[in-house]
């Protein structure tokens, strides 16, 4: 019983560090790799160039978008491995 339940968190914990992985990914692809390659990104997006739209407006969508995603994947995987918390009513 002991070996499953152990088992069972070790697959929890290995499929929380690949997302985490991957999200960490995209988060430093916006950061770092569009600003280093900002002045090649030169064309027009909304009509603002490329380049400064990620800087000031493109990256914080990002970066909401990636908090909205593993809020809600952890949470079903918590419930899908039964530790999610209980919530007080």
């Amino acid at each position: 019983m002991q070996a499953q339940v152990s088992e069972k968190l070790q697959e929890y914990w290995r499929r929380n560090l690949n997302i985490t992985a991957v999200l960490m990914l995209i988060w430093f692809v916006v950061t770092f790799v569009v600003s280093y390659f900002a002045r090649e990104l030169s064309f027009n997006f909304f009509g603002w160039p490329f380049s400064f739209y990620m800087a000031a407006q493109g990256s914080l969508v990002v970066y909401v978008a990636i908090i909205f995603f593993y809020a809600r994947y952890m949470n079903n995987l918590d419930h899908e491995y039964g530790v999610d918390e209980e919530e007080d009513e």
